[in-house]
């Protein structure tokens, strides 16, 4: 079993900064992708950015060259900037393991970006 924690988050104004940074406890093997989703209210939940365990890197088109996802094996950060009122949402950590088609999320942090 495999625990995330997530830290980050919060309320900025349009244009500033905020970083997420997600932790995974428990022992995990395999190929994998460690990184981001989001849910807006109303909206279904959608890819930020991935990093996989051989290093591919995938953003969601509407963050490209404003987020950047870094990973540490069993840590994952992402940092944010130039943020805009539609990055507004519920972040979730997620890791997912392809070898054993295990899929593990996050409690959730929010982001609220202010116009």
């Amino acid at each position: 079993q495999v625990h995330l924690v997530e830290s980050g988050g919060g309320l900025v104004q349009a244009g500033g900064s905020l970083r997420l940074s997600c932790a995974a406890f428990g022992s995990f093997f395999g190929f994998n992708f460690m990184g981001w989703y989001r849910q807006a209210p109303g909206k279904q939940r959608e890819l930020v950015a991935t990093v996989g365990s051989g290093g591919t890197i995938k953003y969601a088109d509407s963050v490209k060259g404003r987020f950047t996802i870094s990973r540490d094996v069993a840590e994952t950060t992402l940092q944010m900037n130039s943020l805009k009122p539609e990055d507004t949402a519920l972040y979730y950590c997620n890791l997912e393991i392809r070898a054993s088609a295990q899929n593990y999320w996050g409690q959730g942090t929010q982001v609220t970006v202010s116009s």
